[in-house]
């Protein structure tokens, strides 16, 4: 394969791992680090009624795709109650039937909200309103009060805003006072601003938001009204008490249908209440959450959703590439001998339970006993298979052996000491005897302590819990990895250990001899 190739390979294998990874940060909110707290809320809607003796039906308006806000879990109480969603195009209601009640019903929904930055509120025009038909003195009275707002704004968003700070005004004039009649809340006068604005042919709709505060029993669904700037086609919200043009960053949309919020037939006297409490909740369950409210496929094939002792067993097995790219490193690029190529990765893995200090004394302290027995046993002249078994029975002996003796001696790092890679072990006294015998105890030892420095880093670093966290949440990352793999794998320079083994002939180069000159042939 050409190295052009292989760079373009490189290259998509890591935009695809990076790529995976920003989204699952920016967009589903996966944690960078351990323990990390996010911002959650619960909002719950009580509904209560008294039942009357035949069907009753409930429709309740409920959350649809918040902006600003997500909903990552959602729960309906309804005993006996059958239950059916219903989607509008920007809007959603929860409709529950019982054929037949008794006394007070109590109904509720919960749901779990995270605050997310997302689509801002739909773009789509709207249909203009039909104005009302009404009578004098009515007519008059709402001609007046819109030419006087005429004259005080430039927009739809001024128009509506000064229209709302009229009917709010603590003395209104006598045309708002005629029009306010039976009209109390701030609900009826977000409806009859909507209705004015429909006689000027501005589209307008009455929204409701609540305020996420942090702990609120009686909390109250607030009303906005919103017109549709036909300019920079978008919604402008204005606030029904002030006429401002705000949307306060602690609101959430709890609908934009212009449906009533609770619907209960022939029951007039229905009401629903609201609550709020923020509680904190650790980042990752929140991200699980999120992702599995947008598609419970992802969460089914990813490793969140493998039981807990199978996710902590690859907590440790997705630190192993991260293990062997640094063997990888300090043997291609830094010029570090170890006996095996991956041997130092699974030392370092028992380091994780025996801790570093103990688990270097154990290492030297079995390959050590287990040299002078190996030595030994190369005089009676055994074959490969018989010599290795009897170095793996010893080394199992001396294991035990070490074990009884630091229980003996109230060490319980000694006690961990059968975690150690048994085989592993077996053949790096093999290995190590036999370098000794080809090439010299200096070239061993140098092997030997070359495997033990690359386990100990390997441990420092795959012991960094920041890490683990990070590669167990993200395995896309190890894409990138397996990219700078394959790169460093066509590198065939030279290594920082042979730049200091050879300097002196970069600081003394050879100087060529002169040539001699030839004979001259007499004449």
């Amino acid at each position: 394969m050409k190295k052009t190739q292989l760079y373009l390979l490189a290259l998509v294998i890591s935009l695809i791992g990076l790529g995976a990874f920003y989204y699952k940060w920016q967009v589903l909110k996966f944690p960078l680090q351990a323990q990390q707290q996010s911002e959650i809320w619960e909002v719950q809607a009580r509904v209560e009624f008294e039942a009357k003796s035949g069907p009753n039906k409930v429709t309740l308006q409920i959350p649809r795709n918040p902006p600003g806000y997500d909903v990552i879990d959602e729960k309906f109480v309804a005993r006996n109650y059958g239950m059916n969603i219903e989607l509008g195009k920007r809007t959603r209601a929860v409709q529950w039937q019982l054929r037949r009640g008794r006394g007070t019903q109590a109904l509720y929904y919960r749901a779990t909200v995270y605050r997310d930055q997302h689509a801002d509120f739909d773009d789509t025009e709207p249909r203009l309103a039909v104005a009302a038909q009404t009578v004098e003195p009515y007519t008059t009275a709402r001609s007046a009060l819109l030419e006087q707002v005429r004259e005080k704004s430039v927009d739809s968003a001024s128009f509506a805003g000064e229209l709302v700070r009229r009917l709010n005004a603590a003395n209104p004039p006598g045309e708002v006072a005629l029009l306010l009649e039976r009209k109390p809340t701030p609900e009826a006068r977000a409806h009859l601003a909507k209705d004015l604005l429909a006689d000027r042919r501005i589209a307008a709709r009455v929204i409701h938001g609540l305020a996420l505060v942090e702990t609120n029993a009686n909390a109250q669904l607030m009303p906005f009204l919103q017109v549709w700037d036909s300019e920079s086609h978008r919604w402008d919200t204005i606030s029904t008490d002030t006429g401002a043009e705000t949307w306060p960053e602690d609101m959430f949309l709890w609908s934009i249908s212009q449906k009533p919020i609770l619907e209960v037939e022939n029951n007039p006297r229905a009401h629903v209440e609201f609550a709020v409490q923020r509680t904190i909740d650790d980042a990752l369950a929140v991200a699980k959450g999120r992702l599995e409210a947008k598609d419970r496929n992802l969460v089914a094939y990813s490793l969140l959703n493998l039981p807990l002792q199978t996710q902590d067993v690859y907590r440790v097995l997705l630190m192993m590439p991260i293990g062997a790219f640094l063997l990888l490193i300090l043997r291609n690029i830094v010029g570090i001998k170890t006996f095996g190529t991956f041997m130092p990765v699974l030392v370092a893995l028992a380091f994780r339970e025996t801790q570093l200090l103990a688990g270097v004394t154990l290492f030297v302290t079995v390959v050590g006993l287990g040299l002078l027995v190996r030595f030994y046993l190369e005089k009676l002249r055994l074959l490969l298979v018989p010599r290795l078994t009897a170095v793996l029975i010893l080394v199992v002996f001396l294991m035990a052996l070490v074990s009884v003796v630091s229980n003996r001696l109230g060490i319980e790092q000694g006690l961990s000491i059968a975690l150690f890679p048994i085989v592993i072990m077996t053949m790096t006294i093999e290995r190590m005897s036999v370098a000794w015998e080809e090439r010299g105890a200096a070239f061993a030892m140098s092997e030997g302590i070359g495997t033990l420095i690359v386990a100990v880093l390997a441990f420092l670093v795959m012991n960094i819990r920041w890490l683990a966290h990070l590669i167990f949440v993200f395995p896309e990352l190890l894409l990138v990895l397996f990219a700078l793999t394959l790169l460093i794998g066509r590198y065939s320079g030279y290594r920082i250990s042979e730049l200091f083994r050879f300097r002196a002939l970069a600081e003394d180069p050879i100087t060529p001899a002169p040539v001699a000159a030839a004979p001259r042939v007499a004449d």
